[in-house]
């Protein structure tokens, strides 16, 4: 078929309104877990402080003669530990011209970015934390880092060297932990020793957090009945969300931004986010017909006590 004579189409026509909804799709992640589930903290310095302690190994042989004249056991001092305030920052600059326009999917230019950057930096905030990196004290062309979690964690760890058993040296908080170039699957023997290792010495985990590769493999633990279980007519459960442990369940959360090499083993009420600065919108300084605006953050990772946590480290990736 052809168009009809003198037909006049929108090939042909000037003035036609464009079709453009007036919403704006995005599917970029922003679940930040652990930053979540850490209980909030403030820091009154750049250099923030915190102590831990631990009681004496229980005695069975703790028999006293009747009217003993007991001598009083030395006490021991409390542990000092340390880490530094980290900023991060999220920046815009939106023209006076830009905002004003009539717009789709946002009335504001400047309301929209804002937004936007808020959920880039909470992301990039849970990814610095639950990386492999010790502090830096920073210096003026040196901007400082936080150290993260799993260079924290050197109490109860599987790793995947023998020589590696630990990870950074609890002395040494500027390292980050070894990683073995070997890597091995995850299996529910190497996290029932963790949970076990973290269970003995005083923690309470609650929480198994594992990247999205091994959420798959931990789903796959033989441990249950099937890895596929039917569930009704039309639906099949094959996702394990909670790992039932000798030592109490555990909730498993998958993270998008932590190490997929690195499952954490975690008791929540070990862990704070220390604000020095709590998220906060600035103005920069005003430069030409133009909005300058900044999201800041300045924070630090206290972990109340490292051995209420554990890893299972050099896992693969695929």
């Amino acid at each position: 078929m052809t168009l009809t004579t003198n037909g006049f189409s929108t090939f042909d026509a000037i003035g036609n309104r464009e079709d453009l909804a007036d919403v704006i799709h995005n599917i970029s992640p922003t679940d930040t877990p652990f930053i979540s589930m850490a209980k909030k903290g403030k820091a009154t310095a750049v250099l923030h402080e915190w102590q831990t302690d631990s009681l004496a190994s229980a005695s069975s042989t703790n028999a006293q003669l009747e009217g003993n004249d007991i001598t009083p056991a030395a006490s021991t001092a409390t542990t000092r530990v340390q880490n530094y305030c980290q900023i991060s920052a999220a920046s815009l600059a939106i023209t006076g011209t830009q905002e004003v326009v009539d717009k789709a999917g946002r009335g504001s230019e400047v309301a929209y970015q804002l937004a936007k950057r808020a959920k880039e930096l909470k992301r990039d905030i849970e990814s610095v934390v639950t990386q492999n990196q010790g502090y830096n004290a920073g210096a003026t062309t040196t901007a400082r880092k936080t150290r993260s979690l799993e260079s924290f964690l050197t109490t109860n760890t599987s790793r995947g060297s023998s020589t590696d058993t630990t990870g950074a040296d609890s002395t040494g908080p500027t390292q980050a932990a070894t990683d073995n170039t070997d890597k091995r699957a995850f299996t529910e023997t190497l996290l029932k020793s963790v949970i076990q290792s973290v269970w003995s010495s005083g923690g309470e985990p609650s929480v198994l957090m594992v990247g999205p590769v091994n959420k798959q493999y931990v789903s796959a633990f033989t441990g249950r009945s099937s890895a596929r279980q039917n569930i009704g007519e039309d639906k099949i459960q094959a996702a394990a969300s909670l790992y039932a442990s000798d030592f109490g369940d555990l909730k498993v959360v998958p993270n998008r931004f932590s190490r997929e090499r690195s499952a954490f083993v975690l008791d929540p009420e070990y862990v704070k986010m220390a604000y020095l600065r709590p998220f906060k919108t600035e103005n920069l300084a005003k430069t030409g017909d133009s909005m300058r605006k900044f999201i800041v953050a300045e924070y630090a990772l206290e972990m109340c006590n490292e051995a209420a946590h554990g890893v299972i480290a050099d896992l693969i990736t695929t």
